[in-house]
């Protein structure tokens, strides 16, 4: 059937063609006016290459605009408390009264459900307050009461690898 047509309209090989990595989970990334990872960057494609599916939580608002685009929430508390959800991602962010109180009543639900929680940026230092412990770093991950410290994407790699 091919050969009729000319060659420019023949099957095409998708040369450069990444597949994407399989998804093992999926966590809620709390979703911050002002969304920002700190010094180790945007954390979103380093954790979607790990196989963590990121769904949007909203902090307030229904939805979020972040340069330009409407990111609508696809998760929400009740995702957490049903186990829909195997972690939180929180990335540093506003510091507004009343988007602190929704990001740390998702901390506290994700405590109270034992589930991992990444913090990065400046949200390092409001989980670790929150969860009692120390941490100082560039990212850290809490769970069952201990702190995995990440500072590159090396670490990031192996922390996200023993969530399960």
């Amino acid at each position: 059937m091919y050969a009729q047509r000319n060659a420019s309209s023949g099957p095409r090989s998708r040369t450069g063609y990444n597949r994407p990595v399989p998804t093992r989970l999926r966590m809620g990334l709390v979703m911050r006016r002002d969304m920002d990872f700190g010094p180790l960057g945007d954390m979103e494609p380093a954790l979607r290459g790990e196989g963590v599916s990121l769904a949007p939580m909203s902090t307030g608002d229904a939805s979020l605009s972040a340069s330009g685009v409407t990111v609508l929430p696809t998760a929400t508390v009740s995702d957490i408390t049903s186990g829909a959800v195997k972690g939180l991602v929180v990335p540093g962010g506003s510091t507004d009264e009343a988007s602190m109180a929704a990001v740390l009543s998702l901390v506290d639900a994700a405590r109270a459900k034992d589930l991992p929680i990444l913090a990065f940026g400046d949200a390092v230092a409001m989980v670790a307050d929150r969860l009692e412990v120390s941490a100082e770093a560039e990212g850290a991950a809490f769970h069952n009461g201990k702190v995995a410290l990440m500072n590159d994407r090396a670490q990031l790699a192996a922390v996200v690898g023993a969530i399960s």
